[in-house]
């Protein structure tokens, strides 16, 4: 709506009061003072007027002299706007009834008041006013005046009454015309306003105002080259306010003229209501570059029509979004078209924007909803429409590209006629892939078994055969394991496939597995000929292919395959020259052998199979007759090895050493040693016996008796009773006959608590409660082995108590167990478990420095597969985002982006994108948060935060839609995390309070 200019264009004619007194009486002493207060009345001085016409009226006995008096002392008060003026006024009608002045008095009030612009009191005034006594002239006068007075209170219909009385007053008649027309140009009559204007006589009003009005009312009513004219031709002469509005009615007439070359300068010359426009400029002017193919321009105007909710903007925000498209920014269009597809103004623009809304989501992904709802909701709105295919084949596809598996299984299964065997094939094989990286096994054998059973797509079918046997691998079923890849193997698509570089390597291990070691010996061999494979797969191909030889009793490829693999240099070379060692001993060079444990121990002084290779060298000692040497070496193990379970049986060892050579005194010394201090082990059964052969060779039965009397860790008595009912129960275990086995054990527990066979019975106890998932259970009896000593049992058993602990994130109690592993485990594997569980640990105490010391300890061990890396990456990154130091944690999360897969991804994006708007790269912040939607939307706490960051950098980039919209999403689609909902609120008024400055439309305090 056009801002209306009321100038007011008055001319009156005559004056309200008289200068010289008419009196005809002889002048008195009353005279002469009332003839002073009028001359100071007339010279404006009222304040001293009034207080002498005051004194007049109370003491003159001439009734007229008092009349008057009375009414120019009301006129005074008036004039000095003090208080009660009004009543004076009204006090002198009714006390002077006769007054010549009596009718004069209202009509001199009310022109009064309408001089000095306050028309409510002089409309108030001229209500009094008796029409019959005026004259024609001061009847033109008091019609004009009302009449206006009612105009500029707003009142058009009462003034249009007054006003059409003076149409032909030569005072008057031209400004009642004016104001007549105008008061039909703000009620739209733009006919009637023309022929008012057009009535007009006085060439100063034509001149100061018609043009603009008339170019207004041309436009309004569609004559666009007339409002031009006029507009043109009025700009020269008008004010600021005017010159604004007239070039927003010549670029409106040019835009309706579809000229919008000529419109763009005019419109952007428009200033607005106030110094604002409203979302209708901004789509004028927006939609003015669109049609020059100007994009970048038209979505700096589309894009500031925020809270937009009519047909102006489901129009801007559709075109906006073309603009984004034609600009390659898509994440940007997608926004403006699933905003233009919620308003329902124009159904067929509403269609088109969800077509491209559910297009741009399956292309790009979609951080506010699964894009599989976005295409179904598309096929449930619009089910017989044109492209209805085009949207199934999509909404099939977007379940594999948003990693969805589950949901495109049920889609298809109940959905036959959605997709072709071939892709319920390939749905299929995906799903079973989600199963077994969720160690589903079951669940993912069986999915690769329906993508088999619709095997359409060769590569897929030879895909899905490895699956399955990996998964039939991990469930032990060895022998399926073996029929799946070497179904692979046969399918010639295999070699096509990723998988193909690692099934001899995966194929081999099925049959070492299974013991058969010539198959494990062929898969391997074929495996490490290939060459093609990674570096620690390949080292290991040449470890267990050299295990298999040597298992095989076929020590000389053995040796062979260990130096080749000494050879690679290997982490594990220190393994293989074990093995090499020991294989020599088996070919009878025992001096080879001696050779190469000797020069184990020294080439190798950390290895963790130092003291195996101790023991066994003292062992070959002993067997070359080199007593003194093997001794020394058993002391040797003994004493750098507390911890070792080999340092019972070295003992032992020592004990039957004396006691072959008859020295029976220091092998006594030796087996009571053992069983003091390795109560719990086998060793110590075995020494218990032992020593009973010599004192009874001794003679010294009693003494014994008095020694075995204080073991309290075996039964001797019950020794066959214990071996039966043990044996019974491991019968059953053997023969898997879980639960039976699980009853005889804990009976045997139950009667023989420090049995010959407790600690074995407590560890198959305890691993048959753990695999049936009874972790409970099963922990008493894992911290009954570990809390025994040294024992062959010891380290699995406590690797089982911190895995149960911590799989319970009861941290507490799991870091004293984690302690003691790392500190005693002798397989690496088991010292990085504990690592890395202590580091997330201690993360959950928030202590980040053991947090950041454990995690550089993960990091530091040679071989650790990616998710434990992340692991430790991530931990890293939280512990120096919670501690400030965001220089690590950039670090640290970049080498997780790496590596990481799932929800330390999504977390790795989201900061990734952070770290990117912190240094205002907010375009490749954009793109990171992108990347986050379309790859990993399933994760949508991380999602929402990107979101809010998104936000955040298109209002950098002077996108206040994108800003807003996104925000808006965020608050109507996440109200699962209303930390994440209070941030986006927070933003979202900011970034509208700041609009709202320069928008007329935008309500600052809106959601």
């Amino acid at each position: 709506m056009l801002r209306k200019k009321t100038a007011v264009i008055l001319c009156f004619v005559g004056s309200m009061f008289y200068g010289v007194s008419q009196e005809s009486k002889i002048y008195t002493h009353d005279q002469k003072d009332y003839q002073e207060a009028l001359a100071l009345y007339n010279n404006k001085q009222f304040q001293a007027a009034q207080t002498i016409f005051e004194s007049v009226q109370r003491n003159t006995r001439d009734v007229e002299t008092q009349a008057n008096s009375a009414y120019y002392a009301a006129n005074a008060a008036i004039r000095l706007n003090q208080l009660g003026a009004d009543r004076l006024m009204e006090d002198f009608v009714e006390n002077y009834p006769t007054s010549t002045k009596r009718n004069s008095a209202y009509i001199d009030v009310a022109d009064y008041y309408f001089e000095t612009g306050k028309y409510p009191y002089a409309l108030k005034w001229y209500a009094k006013v008796d029409q019959n006594s005026l004259s024609r002239k001061d009847m033109e006068r008091f019609n004009f005046n009302n009449g206006y007075a009612l105009f500029s209170s707003n009142k058009p219909e009462e003034a249009e009454r007054y006003l059409n009385k003076v149409t032909t007053s030569r005072t008057y008649g031209s400004q009642a015309k004016y104001y007549l027309g105008y008061i039909a140009y703000q009620e739209d009559d733009y006919v009637g306003a023309n022929l008012r204007f057009d009535q007009i006589a006085d060439q100063d009003i034509l001149d100061e105002k018609l043009s603009y009005y008339q170019a207004d009312m041309n436009f309004k009513l569609g004559k666009f080259e007339e409002a031009i004219t006029l507009a043109k031709k009025q700009l020269a002469k008008s004010d600021r306010t005017e010159v604004s509005e007239l070039n927003k009615i010549i670029g409106e007439s040019y835009f309706n003229l579809k000229q919008y070359e000529n419109a763009v300068p005019y419109l952007t010359e428009y200033k607005g209501k106030r110094g604002k426009w409203s979302n209708t400029d901004y789509y004028l002017l927006g939609y003015s570059y669109y049609m020059q193919g100007d994009y970048a321009n038209a979505i700096q105007q589309f894009n500031k029509i925020i809270d937009g909710n009519s047909d102006v903007s489901q129009n801007a925000y559709y075109h906006l979004a073309e603009c984004y498209l034609k600009l390659q920014k898509k994440q940007e269009a997608l926004n403006a078209f699933k905003n233009a597809s919620q308003m329902d103004f124009n159904k067929e623009i509403q269609k088109d924007a969800y077509l491209n809304y559910a297009r741009l989501s399956y292309e790009i992904g979609n951080a506010y909803e699964p894009v599989p709802k976005v295409l179904t909701t598309f096929l449930q709105k619009y089910p017989n429409g044109p492209h209805k295919e085009e949207i199934q084949d999509l909404l099939v596809d977007s379940y594999i590209t948003s990693k969805n598996f589950e949901g495109a299984m049920l889609l298809l299964e109940t959905n036959k006629n959605y997709a072709s065997k071939a892709t319920y094939q390939k749905v299929a094989f995906y799903r079973g892939v989600e199963l077994f990286l969720e160690t589903n096994y079951e669940g993912a054998s069986l999915a690769f078994k329906k993508s088999l059973d619709n095997a359409e797509d060769q590569k897929f079918k030879a895909r899905a055969s490895y699956w399955k046997a990996e998964s039939d691998f991990s469930m032990n079923h060895f022998e399926e394991a073996v029929a799946g890849y070497m179904a692979f193997k046969q399918n010639a698509a295999s070699r096509s496939t990723p998988e193909y570089k690692d099934v001899d390597y995966n194929l081999a291990y099925a049959y070492f597995k299974l013991k058969n070691y010539t198959g494990a010996i062929t898969a391997f061999s074929n495996y490490v000929e290939a060459n093609r494979a990674e570096v620690e797969k390949l080292n290991d191909a040449y470890l267990r292919l050299g295990d298999s030889y040597f298992v095989s009793s076929k020590y000389w490829p053995a040796i062979e395959t260990y130096n080749k693999a000494i050879a690679r240099n290997i982490p594990e070379r220190d393994y293989a020259a074990y093995q090499k060692a020991l294989s020599y001993g088996f070919v009878d060079r025992s001096a080879t052998k001696i050779e190469e444990l000797t020069n184990f121990v020294s080439k190798y002084p950390n290895s963790t199979l130092k003291d195996d290779a101790l023991f066994e060298l003292a062992n070959s000692y002993i067997r070359a007759n080199n007593i003194e040497k093997g001794l020394q070496l058993y002391d040797q193990l003994i004493r750098e090895y507390r911890g070792s379970s080999l340092v019972p049986q070295a003992m032992m060892r020592q004990g039957l050493v004396h006691y072959n050579a008859n020295r029976n005194e220091e092998a006594l010394v030796k087996f009571k040693t053992v069983v003091r201090d390795h109560p719990n082990s086998q060793e110590a059964l075995q020494a218990v016996t032992t020593a009973k052969l010599i004192y009874v060779d001794l003679g010294r039965v009693n003494e014994y008796a008095q020694w075995v009397d204080g073991l309290d860790f075996v039964e001797v008595t019950d020794a066959e009773l214990d071996n039966a009912t043990f044996e019974s129960a491991d019968k059953q275990n053997m023969e898997g006959k879980l639960d039976a086995a699980i009853k005889g054990y804990e009976g045997y527990v139950k009667q023989f608590p420090n049995g010959l066979n407790a600690l074995k019975a407590n560890f198959n106890l305890a691993q048959l409660y753990f695999g049936k998932g009874q972790k409970d259970k099963a922990l008493p009896y894992f911290k009954n082995v570990a809390g025994k000593g040294n024992n062959e049992y010891a380290e699995q058993a406590l690797t089982r108590v911190c895995e149960i602990y911590a799989g319970k994130n009861d941290y507490v109690t799991a870091i004293p167990y984690l302690e003691q592993l790392e500190a005693s485990a002798q397989i690496q594997q088991n010292v990085t478990f504990a690592r890395s569980n202590l580091m997330k640990g201690y993360y959950e105490q928030s202590n980040f420095n053991k947090t950041i010391e454990y995690a550089g300890k993960v990091l530091a061990t040679s071989k650790i597969d990616n998710r434990i890396k992340s692991d430790a990456h991530i931990m890293i990154a939280r512990s120096a985002i919670k501690t400030n130091d965001e220089n690590r944690a950039k670090t640290a999360y970049a080498e997780v982006l790496k590596i990481a897969t799932g929800d330390l991804a999504a977390e790795a994006l989201f900061y990734d994108a952070y770290f990117k708007n912190k240094t205002q790269n907010y375009e490749a912040s954009n793109a990171s948060v992108q990347k986050l939607a379309k790859d990993y939307a399933g994760y949508k706490e991380w999602s929402a935060k990107g979101l809010i960051l998104m936000a955040k950098n298109f209002y950098a980039l002077g996108d206040a839609f994108q800003a807003t919209y996104i925000l808006d999403s965020v608050i109507a689609n996440f109200g699962e995390y209303p930390t994440i909902v209070d941030e986006a609120k927070k933003e979202s008024v900011i970034i509208k309070a700041k609009e709202a400055q320069s928008n007329s439309s935008i309500n600052p305090n809106g959601n």
